[in-house]
């Protein structure tokens, strides 16, 4: 019962970590206007995502506009797109493979070993898809850093990090917190030799041969 509790903590970590990771990809928060320096009062806050940029306006009207082309898009949007979507799909065939695996359901009732394997597989693949997301967010955040302290970055153009990164870092620890959970439990290898109380008794009927 404690390994499949185990696995039903990690189960639940790991599909909190879904919902978190598809929340940060389609959030438009990936990085806010700074309001560091001069650039305190100002009439509108801008807000920039991986499929589209926001202006919202002192008066609480929001504008936004979804990118034209894909192919003018930085190099830095069209790479954690590709991570983010990536993880997303691991993350989903991880879930999937998991409720095959896990202890608590039916499938493979009869088959443990090949249950263990299965949920070990899972785990690994969540873990992979905690990696990928955590790299498409820490490029991310790294690119707003990098040109937040720019010198030659106009005041008015520096951007902080939006909550999209930080719901994409908290996902990301998730899916491979869970992920681990689920490795926990290794596939256990048994020993393939015959029992052992038939050989002795197969001993014990060849020594009375020879009396």
């Amino acid at each position: 019962m404690a390994n499949a509790g185990i696995q039903l903590l990690g189960f639940s970590l790991a599909f909190l970590g879904l919902i978190g990771t598809i929340a940060s990809t389609v959030m438009v928060e990936w990085k806010a206007s700074s309001y560091a320096g001069d650039n305190i009062i100002t009439a509108q806050a801008l807000y920039e995502g991986l499929w589209k940029s926001c202006a919202s306006q002192s008066t609480g009207q929001v504008q936004c506009k979804v990118y034209d082309s894909i192919l003018q898009l930085p190099a830095i949007v069209i790479g954690t797109r590709g991570l983010m979507l990536a993880a997303v799909l691991l993350c989903l065939i991880a879930v999937l493979v998991a409720m095959v695996g896990m202890k608590c359901t039916t499938c493979l009732a009869d088959q443990p070993e090949q249950k263990d394997k299965v949920a070990l597989t899972s785990g690994i693949i969540m873990v992979i898809a905690g990696l990928l997301a955590l790299v498409g967010t820490s490029w991310y955040g790294h690119r707003i850093a990098q040109d937040f302290y720019n010198p030659f970055t106009p005041t008015n153009s520096k951007y902080e990090f939006g909550s999209a990164l930080f719901v994409g870092w908290g996902a990301a620890v998730l899916m491979m917190i869970g992920g681990g959970f689920l490795c926990c439990n290794c596939p256990k290898k048994n020993s393939g030799g015959a029992p052992r109380y038939p050989r002795s008794n197969a001993a014990s009927n060849s020594g009375k041969d020879y009396v």
